[in-house]
């Protein structure tokens, strides 16, 4: 059962939202439970998706997925830093409210299980940042996916967008780390550390593309060996 989501009015209040505002936002505030459901079904796919692979080549590509769900406070806020109006649509205008985070083990895993998820026919692509190939200032590296997928109500259908971030381990590890110390530090980061994080972002990346080179090594190995063995176990039924 899903339970009905109440904002209260202190936290209106400490928002500083007018009143007008007061029933948009309950009621925004109330189908909350289309964005867990959109976050339930991507988390699906992507779970299939990764024992597909692992069926058919022995190996997981996606070393673990979160997510999370916007907070109330959180969304209003951002609706006030974009100036959207009570008539706007929230939903239209704040994409990242159903947010996924894919993490996978190697870079070329990022693109594999990207192409796969949007090859599927209920997935719309909304908009896509490439921040592996275009990596941030900072050196934040990820891939941004932004869909949409539809939710199947008792009455009607309910197109939903949900961000997804597709990151190896290795990126993911520099990406809360600096988020951490962002977090900590309320005067912000001074020009040295961010320069020193920047290089760390650096050395993080050449690590990830050794290792998969050494994984794309030995995982050609380990094929090559498959079928020599086979062959040779042919060879011997035929003799």
């Amino acid at each position: 059962m899903i339970k009905k989501e109440i904002i209260p009015n202190t936290t209106l209040d400490s928002i500083g939202v007018d009143t007008d505002w007061e029933e948009k936002i309950q009621l925004f505030v109330e189908n909350m439970y289309l964005y867990k459901s959109a976050i339930q079904q991507i988390n699906t796919k992507l779970e299939i998706l990764d024992n597909d692979f692992k069926v058919k080549n022995d190996y997981n590509p996606i070393h673990h997925i979160e997510s999370r769900i916007k907070t109330p406070e959180s969304i209003i806020q951002k609706a006030l830093r974009k100036n959207l109006s009570f008539s706007d649509s929230w939903k239209d205008n704040i994409t990242d409210i159903a947010g996924i985070r894919v993490i996978c083990n190697y870079k070329e895993d990022v693109y594999s299980i990207s192409k796969q998820l949007l090859k599927q026919e209920d997935i719309t692509l909304l908009k896509e940042k490439d921040y592996i190939l275009h990596p941030k200032e900072s050196g934040y590296k990820a891939l941004h996916l932004i869909i949409e997928t539809p939710v199947y109500l008792t009455n009607s259908v309910e197109h939903v967008p949900v961000e997804i971030q597709i990151r190896t381990i290795a990126m993911d590890t520099w990406a809360s780390l600096e988020h951490e110390l962002k977090y900590k530090n309320k005067n912000g980061l001074d020009d040295k550390t961010i320069k020193r994080l920047k290089k760390c972002a650096t050395k993080l990346s050449e690590i990830d593309q050794e290792l998969q080179d050494i994984h794309n090594e030995q995982f050609l190995s380990q094929e090559n060996s498959t079928k020599s063995y086979s062959a040779n176990t042919l060879l011997l039924e035929l003799l």
